[in-house]
C-alpha cells in the first residue's frame, strides 16, 4: 500500500480543471443549437418562428460572454506536465476573433428569421446548424493544439455544406451544396496529412512546442516537416477563397440562401484567416520562409484574379450582385493575406492588421448582403440593374448601401476602410514587400471602378414604369440587420482608432 501510494504521488495528475468562465462562449452557443434541436421536436408548425428567437437570443448570450474574458489572460486544457502548453487559450487574439464570429452569426440569424419563414426552409434544422457552425468558428482562435484546430475547423465547416444546401429541390442550392463540400473535404484531408507529418516530425500536437521542436528538426525528418508545413496551409487556404483554391465561392454564394452567402464571406472567411494565423505565427515561425514568400504571392494572385473579376460582371446577368460580391471577397482575401506574409519578414504583432481589416470588412459586407436580402424580396433575380432607382424606393437603404460599398473601396466617408488599408499596406512596405504594397494599390484603384459603378446605379433614376418604387414595407429584423451594420461602420469612421487599435500590440499570450 505504502508503494501504491508513494507512485500515485509521483505520477503526474491526469485531472485538469476547467475554466468555465473562458469556454462559456462555445459552450452557450453549442448548448443553443441542441436546445433548439430538441425543442423542434416538440413544436408545433405555427410556433416554428420562435426557434429563431431563441437561437438569436443564445447568439446575443454568447457574444456578452465574452466581456468577462477581455483581460486576455484566461486558458484551460494544459498539460499537467507542461502547464504552458495548453489546448484552449482565450488571448486577445482570441476574443477578438470570437467578437467578429458571434457578433457575425447573431446578424446572419436576425436576417434568416424572415428568410426561414418565407423560403419555408426547415427551422429546427436550419438553427441547429447554424449554432454548430458558429460554435465550431469560436472555439478555432482558442484552439492551441492542432488536433482541436482540425476538429472546430470542420465543426464551422460540415453544418456549412448542409445550410448552403438548405433549399430543397433549387437545382442552384444543391449544386453549390456539392462543390462546396467536395472541394472542402479534399483540401481537409490534405491539410490532415500535413498534420500527420507535422506530429510524426515533431512528437506534439500543441502549437508552443510544435514551434519549438521545430527548430532542431534532425536532419532525415526536415523534408518531411516541410512537406507537412505546407500540407497542413492548404486547407486553411481554401477557407480563406486565395486563388487558386477560390473557385467554390461564386456558385455557393449564388446558391446558398442569402444570409448564409453574407455569414460564409464573414464568419467562414474568418475561420479560414485565424486557422491559417495560428499555425504560421505560432506553430511554425522556424518555417518561415517557406510559408512567407508563398503568402505573399497567394496574396497577389488573389487580390488580383478577384478584382478583375469583380470587374467583368455584367449589370444585367442574373445573381450579378451576388457574383460580384463574391468576387469582391476573393480580392478582400488578398488584402488580408498580406499582413500575415509580412509576418514572416517582421513580427508576428503585424498580423493585429488582418484583424483590424476584417473588423471592417465584416460589418460592412454583412451590411451590403442585408440591403441585398431585402431588395430580394422583391427582385429576387439578384442583379446589379435591380438597384437603379434604389435611393428613390428606400433612400435609406440605399445610403447605406452606398455608405458600405464605400468603405469597401476605401473611400470617404468611409473612413474605415481607407484607414484599415493603409493598416495593410503599411504592413507590406516595413516587412519590405514593397513589391506587393505597389500591386495591392493599383489593386484598391482597380477595384473603385466597380464600387462607384454599383454606387451610381443606387442613385439613378428608375427606368419607367417597370422601375417604379414599389413601396413594401421591409421586415424589422431586416431593417435591424442593416441598421446595426450601418451604425457600426458610421461609428468606426468616426472614431476608427476603436479598431485599429487591434493593429498595435501584442495579441498572443505571452
Amino acid at each position: 500500500m505504502t508503494a501504491l501510494t508513494a507512485l500515485a504521488a509521483e505520477t503526474p495528475s491526469l485531472v485538469q480543471s476547467v475554466d468555465w468562465t473562458a469556454i462559456a462562449p462555445v459552450v452557450i452557443t453549442a448548448v443553443v443549437g441542441l436546445a433548439v434541436l430538441v425543442a423542434d421536436l416538440f413544436t408545433a408548425e405555427r410556433h416554428k418562428p420562435v426557434l429563431g428567437w431563441i437561437s438569436v437570443a443564445g447568439l446575443a448570450a454568447a457574444t456578452a460572454a465574452l466581456i468577462p474574458l477581455r483581460a486576455g489572460d484566461r486558458s484551460t486544457f494544459c498539460l499537467t506536465a507542461d502547464p504552458e502548453a495548453c489546448s484552449y487559450v482565450a488571448d486577445h487574439f482570441t476574443v477578438v476573433v470570437q467578437f467578429l464570429v458571434l457578433a457575425g452569426a447573431l446578424l446572419t440569424a436576425l436576417l434568416s428569421v424572415t428568410a426561414v419563414r418565407d423560403t419555408r426552409m426547415p427551422a429546427g434544422e436550419y438553427w441547429f446548424l447554424l449554432l454548430s457552425s458558429a460554435a465550431g468558428a469560436a472555439l478555432l482562435p482558442a484552439s492551441r493544439d492542432l488536433a482541436t484546430l482540425i476538429v472546430a475547423l470542420e465543426v464551422a465547416s460540415l453544418p456549412a455544406f448542409a445550410l448552403v444546401g438548405m433549399r430543397r429541390g433549387d437545382r442552384l442550392s444543391s449544386e453549390a451544396a456539392l462543390k462546396f463540400f467536395l472541394s472542402s473535404v479534399t483540401a481537409t484531408a490534405v491539410s490532415l496529412m500535413g498534420v500527420s507529418f507535422v506530429y510524426a516530425a515533431t512528437g506534439s500536437m500543441h502549437l508552443t512546442q510544435v514551434a519549438d521542436r521545430l527548430e532542431d528538426v534532425p536532419g532525415q525528418l526536415d523534408t518531411l516537416a516541410m512537406a507537412g508545413v505546407a500540407l497542413t496551409l492548404v486547407g486553411f487556404a481554401f477557407k480563406t477563397a486565395a486563388v487558386p483554391f477560390h473557385f467554390w465561392v461564386p456558385d455557393t454564394y449564388v446558391g446558398a440562401p442569402l444570409p448564409i452567402a453574407g455569414y460564409l464571406s464573414v464568419v467562414g472567411k474568418a475561420v479560414g484567416f485565424t486557422g491559417l494565423i495560428l499555425v504560421t505565427v505560432i506553430a511554425f515561425p522556424a518555417y518561415s520562409q517557406i510559408w512567407g514568400p508563398a503568402l505573399a504571392v497567394l496574396a497577389a494572385l488573389t487580390m488580383t484574379l478577384g478584382n478583375a473579376a469583380a470587374l467583368r460582371q455584367s449589370p444585367d446577368r442574373p445573381h450579378s450582385a451576388v457574383r460580384l460580391l463574391a468576387w469582391s471577397s476573393v480580392g478582400q482575401a488578398g488584402y488580408l493575406l498580406v499582413p500575415i506574409a509580412a509576418a514572416a519578414y517582421s513580427e508576428r504583432d503585424q498580423i493585429g492588421s488582418t484583424l483590424a481589416y476584417a473588423l471592417m470588412y465584416a460589418a460592412v459586407n454583412l451590411g451590403a448582403f442585408a440591403v441585398a436580402a431585402l431588395v430580394a424580396r422583391t427582385k429576387p433575380l439578384h442583379r446589379i440593374s435591380d438597384y437603379r432607382g434604389l435611393y428613390a424606393e428606400r433612400p435609406l437603404a440605399a445610403l447605406s448601401l452606398a455608405f458600405f460599398l464605400l468603405c469597401l473601396a476605401g473611400l470617404p466617408p468611409g473612413i474605415i476602410g481607407l484607414f484599415a488599408k493603409v493598416t495593410v499596406f503599411r504592413s507590406a512596405v516595413d516587412a519590405g514587400l514593397g513589391w506587393l504594397a505597389v500591386l495591392m494599390a493599383v489593386n484598391v484603384v482597380i477595384a473603385l471602378y466597380y464600387y462607384l459603378r454599383w454606387t451610381a446605379v443606387l442613385f439613378r433614376a428608375p427606368e419607367g414604369a417597370e422601375g417604379a418604387p414599389a413601396r413594401t414595407k421591409a421586415p424589422w429584423p431586416v431593417a435591424a440587420a442593416i441598421v446595426a451594420t450601418a451604425v457600426t461602420a458610421v461609428v468606426l469612421s468616426g472614431a476608427p482608432q476603436l479598431v485599429l487599435r487591434v493593429a498595435s500590440g501584442s495579441l498572443f499570450a505571452q
